[in-house]
């Protein structure tokens, strides 16, 4: 899942190639003007920045919702266990990712002063922290937690990387395979704590798989031309501004009615029932506003900052309502 990190310079208007090499070359000034010598501090804020901490707090969130909607009684310490070990592998997995995509980066602002476009670290200082997190990641899910854990993580982590990293050069349908990771951390916490997939925990994924859609077309219509001087594919590009809107509007109504399926739990609470209903059809409508041809790059925007507390909301709700 994208992060979205607002920058003056673009929205001032339109963005040359010379002044965004200039931007990151000054940028990578700034981060070597100390070199040789590195702080530690320096270095551990490279390494923080390469996990993409916005993200690896959504994870921390959304394990926790699943270890808590899990029916079964659980232990603290193997919360922390599941949190932790989950934690790392998608940190990890984000470290490759910057890795992979290290000259991508530095075509767009949201991401040229990440540590690899900028000059904080190495490829190869980023490839080894990207490599040991990740396996401590899983090393910690196997010694502490659940087999079924440590499996859902490490396919979270190889399709991350090895399938959706790759294809977001040549396809928009990335979008879709890259969800599938992005939606597992509720499922890896409830499966920490009952050992299987299913019940709650299915609905936690499939929550968390169908929001990501319309999540990251919102960033890709803001986005998009930064992400074609990355070269990287997004619907906007493909298939225009118009299409992308609609299949936003198009998942946001499939989203809606994957938030009611729960409902076919008889141990849900009709609670549940009445705030995924009401907050989803307002999600709807701001998918619908957003039809008009008028409507640009700043309902985009609020589209976007709107989808995370329906996410917060709409699980948070669901996770009460089986307690």
């Amino acid at each position: 899942m994208e992060q979205f990190s607002p920058s003056p310079a673009l929205n001032a208007g339109a963005i040359t190639q010379d002044q965004l090499t200039s931007a990151v070359e000054v940028v990578s000034a700034d981060a070597g003007a100390g070199q040789p010598a590195r702080s530690l501090r320096s270095l551990l804020r490279a390494w923080l920045d390469l996990s993409k901490p916005g993200v690896t707090r959504l994870v921390l969130v959304t394990t926790g919702l699943g270890v808590f909607a899990a029916p079964q009684e659980f232990v603290w310490s193997d919360l922390f266990a599941t949190v932790l070990g989950t934690a790392l592998v998608v940190a990890g997995a984000n470290a490759l990712n910057m890795f992979l995509e290290r000259e991508s980066d530095r075509f767009m602002w949201r991401t040229a002063a990440r540590p690899l476009p900028s000059g904080r670290l190495s490829a190869d200082e980023a490839l080894a922290f990207g490599v040991v997190v990740s396996i401590t990641g899983l090393f910690v899910l196997a010694q502490f937690v659940s087999g079924l854990a440590v499996g859902l993580a490490a396919f979270a982590l190889l399709s991350y990387v090895l399938l959706y990293t790759p294809l977001k050069r040549v396809h928009s349908s990335a979008l879709y395979v890259g969800a599938v990771p992005g939606a597992l951390p509720p499922a890896i916490g409830y499966a920490a704590v009952t050992g299987t997939l299913d019940g709650v925990g299915m609905w936690l994924f499939l929550i968390l798989f169908a929001w990501q859609l319309p999540h990251f077309l919102a960033i890709a219509l803001f986005r998009r031309d930064e992400y074609a001087r990355a070269g990287l594919c997004v619907l906007p590009n493909e298939r225009g501004i118009t299409y992308t809107k609609r299949t936003a509007l198009v998942q946001s109504i499939a989203l809606f009615l994957v938030t009611l399926l729960p409902l076919r739990n008889a141990g849900i609470s009709a609670a549940y029932g009445w705030i995924a209903a009401v907050s989803g059809l307002l999600f709807v409508a701001m998918a619908a506003w957003g039809q008009r041809p008028s409507s640009g790059d700043v309902w985009a925007r609020r589209f976007f900052f709107s989808s995370m507390p329906y996410l917060v909301v709409v699980m948070t709700a669901l996770v009460v309502a089986v307690h």
